[in-house]
């Protein structure tokens, strides 16, 4: 048993190992000086939690297009940033004129239509350019060397970012104001923002819906088979282009729907506002588990919360200046480590040849 286990460690594995004993111990050092300091009362660690919550959302919901698309083509779909750029962008310019002419500050329910709509603007936006990409870049590489769709993917990223810029510039847009959404709950003790609650209330609306939808729809069985082998599928009578392409569609409308949740939160839009939250969203995805539904959904919500807690609770304990500024920086050594040491995610599983 000794030289079994002698020859599946490498020295590679070990230096590894080594390293991540040493961020772990270096990780609960720091929360422990933090947390015995008492610097941060017990109402900030609540708000830092539902801040890595609201965002954790949103990655989940972009997460979700990368998964998709991952689960019935075994590739990642690089451009999936810029879908999730092109809705809010696009529903920019409905809700600025609804806010400008009064009609959303008027009363509670203009102000729920106003934003239905824009919502609806973006997620339809987003639709169709993910319908776009599939069949114009990416179905006529189906059966191409995977390295060729990932190329191809990267290419479609940067001719949608610069077609943005030319078309709309470099000007970053600031997203009108919505009177409802400002303030916070009334709760003592707590500055829970009414924009923060709406956004996670959204995105946990949207996720259960999308995966009541694939797990209990005829088409969302279809999904279900593509995803196990496309061949059989296709013997048992399912439409395997129809079903990719309703799969870039779902996909879409949730980058769509997450990018204004987004600018709600952050109120500005940009050409390449989608770059920091997709790759965020690909680490949620790979972290979850690339191809698990809910390993995206759980890998979003988990890095939100760590994004928000870690500067402030470990990297404060080392005295370092201005901690939440190394937010991004935490995120995508979560991504690193996850890729060293679990590559198959928290609820990912290990592909057999064929599929993989």
């Amino acid at each position: 048993m000794l030289q079994r286990l002698t020859r599946q460690l490498s020295l590679t594995s070990v230096v590894m190992w080594v390293i991540g004993g040493v961020i772990l111990i270096a990780a609960v050092g720091g929360a422990v000086v933090t947390l015995a300091s008492g610097k941060y009362s017990g109402a900030t660690w609540v708000d830092l939690i539902v801040a890595g919550l609201t965002r954790g959302s949103i990655y989940a919901l972009i997460a979700l297009g990368y998964t998709l698309v991952y689960g019935v083509l075994r590739m990642i779909n690089f451009a999936h940033s810029e879908v999730f750029m092109s809705g809010p962008f696009i529903a920019y310019f409905v809700a600025t004129p609804l806010v400008q002419s009064g009609f959303m500050d008027r009363s509670p329910l203009n102000a729920v239509l106003g934003l239905s709509l824009s919502m609806l603007v973006a997620m339809a936006t987003s639709t169709i350019l993910a319908v776009l990409l599939e069949r114009i870049a990416y179905r006529p590489l189906r059966g191409a060397p995977r390295l060729v769709p990932l190329i191809t993917a990267i290419g479609a990223s940067f001719f949608l970012l610069y077609t943005f810029r030319g078309l709309f510039g470099t000007g970053v847009r600031p997203f009108p104001d919505v009177q409802i959404l400002k303030g916070n709950l009334p709760i003592p003790g707590l500055s829970i923002g009414v924009t923060q609650t709406v956004v996670i209330l959204a995105a946990v609306l949207m996720m259960s819906a999308l995966y009541s939808f694939v797990q209990f729809t005829k088409i969302g069985k279809a999904i279900r088979s593509v995803s196990e082998d496309k061949d059989t599928a296709r013997l048992m009578g399912v439409d395997v282009d129809r079903t990719i392409m309703i799969t870039f569609a779902v996909g879409g409308a949730m980058a769509g729907a997450a990018g204004v949740l987004y600018v709600l939160l952050f109120r500005q839009i940009h050409f390449s506002m989608g770059f920091v939250p997709g790759i965020k969203a690909f680490t949620a995805a790979v972290l979850g588990g690339i191809g698990n539904i809910p390993g995206a959904m759980v890998g979003g919500l988990f890095l939100g919360v760590v994004e928000a807690l870690f500067p402030n609770l470990v990297l404060d304990g080392f005295g370092i200046p201005a901690p939440y500024q190394l937010q991004d920086v935490v995120a995508f050594l979560m991504l690193v480590l996850v890729l060293i040491f679990r590559p198959t995610g928290i609820m990912g599983e290990r592909l057999a040849v064929k599929k993989a």
